[in-house]
């Protein structure tokens, strides 16, 4: 590998800081997107059952705050129909789709920038071979004695570049569009979360005097 990348000459750096980056950040979204941390399966049941009877206390609502991203979102309600007693139906959904935009943006953190790198990748690896395409044939002799050896293995060696940006665009670009599937199937679940406990929580609402 070091032999490949020392042959590819400069080019190929950028497609390694591009590689570097790339699993970085795919990692990171495979810890944070994780159910557990996103939206646990019994988490909206719980808040039902918690407040069947009455709201729940400032600290309980802060601690469901903590637990996930769902958990922000429910707790925006929650802390709205605390604030207001007389909160409109309106009033309530729109605190839901407030804190659930802040939620789908936190959770479509850096998946930009994994889709930049997929779609950079393979440019940078063109412009790398064109690079090596231009030096070959600009060291050949004017006078035509050319070895075409000589010449085949120095197009070989700019084609690595090509090569290496398919590598990390196919994998990278795989891993862009499970992402956007992930979160826009959590986007759904966080969605009819909150329009299941609206009417749970405009039980508690005050009627307003007329």
């Amino acid at each position: 590998m070091l032999s490949i990348i020392q042959a590819a000459g400069w080019p190929i750096w950028p497609l390694l800081i591009c590689s570097i980056a790339a699993l970085a950040l795919i990692i990171e979204r495979l810890t944070s997107l994780r159910t557990l941390r996103v939206a646990p399966p019994r988490l909206l049941d719980e808040v039902i059952s918690v407040t069947r009877a009455h709201l729940p206390a400032s600290d309980v609502v802060n601690k469901l705050a903590e637990n996930s991203v769902l958990g922000t979102v429910l707790a925006a309600g929650l802390r709205a129909v605390i604030a207001e007693p007389r909160i409109t139906e309106t009033a309530l959904r729109n605190a839901f789709e407030q804190a659930g935009r802040a939620a789908v943006h936190r959770l479509e953190r850096y998946i930009s920038a994994i889709g930049t790198i997929a779609s950079a990748a393979p440019l940078l690896g063109l412009m790398g071979t064109v690079i090596g395409m231009i030096e070959i044939f600009g060291s050949q002799a004017p006078t035509g004695g050319n070895n075409p050896a000589l010449l085949a293995h120095g197009i070989s060696v700019a084609l690595y570049n090509t090569a290496f940006g398919l590598m990390i665009a196919i994998p990278t670009l795989m891993f862009y569009r499970y992402f956007r599937g992930v979160v826009d199937a959590y986007t759904l679940d966080m969605e009819q979360a909150a329009n299941r406990l609206v009417p749970h929580l405009m039980r508690f609402a005050m009627p307003r005097p007329a």
